[in-house]
């Protein structure tokens, strides 16, 4: 794959709403997901809130900073709804395709890349399988979800800025202990899908796009999976998070410890035959350490994302979570987390 390693962030919270980028949107309504923010606020409110947020959450002007700050790509979430009427049944969430045309105006326009994320997680349950109709089961909406891959690709197959598409975000893969079996999607489910998905990316956009496959957690599970001739461009992204990751140690060895998980599960993806993308990371570290000061805190921070940088240098792609948040996380926020860090180092 001779292309070049795409560096950049994703944009979460935009089209698809997320509580703790956005908080003031969920204000007084109890709820933490878009599903539960319908039924607390009701529909005409929602609907009011999402389109002041997506009109104004993220701008061209967004799009020229990113761009000025070193990064080549935006890993762009997408709903299932994101054609509203035109695509699956939508119930009462609003498609957003305005707003994903838009992002490639802006990319093609500045020579950004966008790698389209389909924002679904096979095999969730929970306030987030309620975004899915028949979540019960994925060959209920496994179709769908083809559907609206045909259709993303037949829009900006041909678009300058379309770097490829990843056909689900993080799903959950069902596990065996003994006699039970954990909820979730079973594996040779997830690969007849991808299979299914990845003819239709090529069939509608050509063999240039980058096709992702999300790794669900489980970077040992791909082995030679699509590695050989028949498939094309093909990357598998694992999320190297570890802001819950229980760690004995604190401060600069507790950093080599969390790094080097890191490079296990890319050492499994290694035996997949495909490269690698991190589709998410971040700056946030698991462990509260109470003597440690606010600038020492910061300190350590720019160690682990420095070190996190050179593990993924080898990567065919890296995303940080996330470009902007409402209150400029700390650790999450790339206009915070990475403001410090020189161009050299993020291109």
């Amino acid at each position: 794959m001779a292309q070049r390693a795409l560096h950049g962030v994703n944009l979460t919270g935009w089209l698809t709403l997320e509580a703790w980028v956005t908080p003031t949107l969920f204000a007084d309504s109890g709820a933490l997901d878009e599903s539960a923010l319908i039924g607390s606020i009701g529909r005409d409110e929602y609907r009011r809130r999402l389109e002041a947020h997506r009109s104004g959450f993220v701008r061209q002007a967004d799009f020229n900073q990113i761009a000025a700050r070193g990064f080549n790509a935006v890993r762009l979430p997408v709903p299932w709804y994101v054609f509203g009427t035109d695509g699956p049944r939508p119930g009462p969430f609003v498609g957003c395709l305005a707003q994903v045309d838009d992002a490639f105006d802006w990319a093609d326009e500045i020579g950004l890349k966008i790698v389209l994320d389909l924002a679904i997680t096979p095999g969730a349950e929970g306030a987030e399988a309620d975004l899915v109709r028949n979540h019960t089961d994925f060959a209920h909406y496994r179709n769908d979800m083809l559907d609206v891959v045909r259709g993303l690709c037949k829009r900006y197959g041909s678009r300058v800025a379309f770097a490829g598409i990843e056909v689900a975000d993080t799903p959950r893969i069902q596990t065996r202990r003994g006699f039970s079996v954990s909820e979730g999607v079973a594996l040779h489910q997830l690969r007849n899908y991808y299979r299914d998905a990845y003819d239709i990316v090529r069939e509608e956009a050509g063999a240039d796009p980058l096709f992702v496959i999300p790794d669900g957690g489980r970077p040992g599970a791909w082995n030679r999976f699509m590695a050989h001739d028949r498939y094309e461009n093909v990357l598998i992204d694992c999320h190297l998070f570890h802001y819950n990751d229980r760690v004995d140690r604190v401060g600069p060895s507790g950093i080599r410890e969390l790094v080097e998980r890191s490079k296990a599960s890319l050492r499994a993806v290694e035996k997949s035959g495909l490269p690698a993308m991190v589709g998410k990371w971040s700056g946030s570290l698991p462990f509260a350490d109470t003597i440690t000061t606010p600038e020492g805190r910061i300190a350590l921070e720019r160690i682990y994302i420095s070190e996190q940088l050179a593990t993924f240098k080898p990567c065919a792609a890296w995303f940080f979570q996330t470009w902007k948040t409402e209150g400029r996380l700390a650790g999450w926020d790339a206009r915070v987390s990475l403001s410090s860090f020189e161009r050299r180092m993020l291109a």
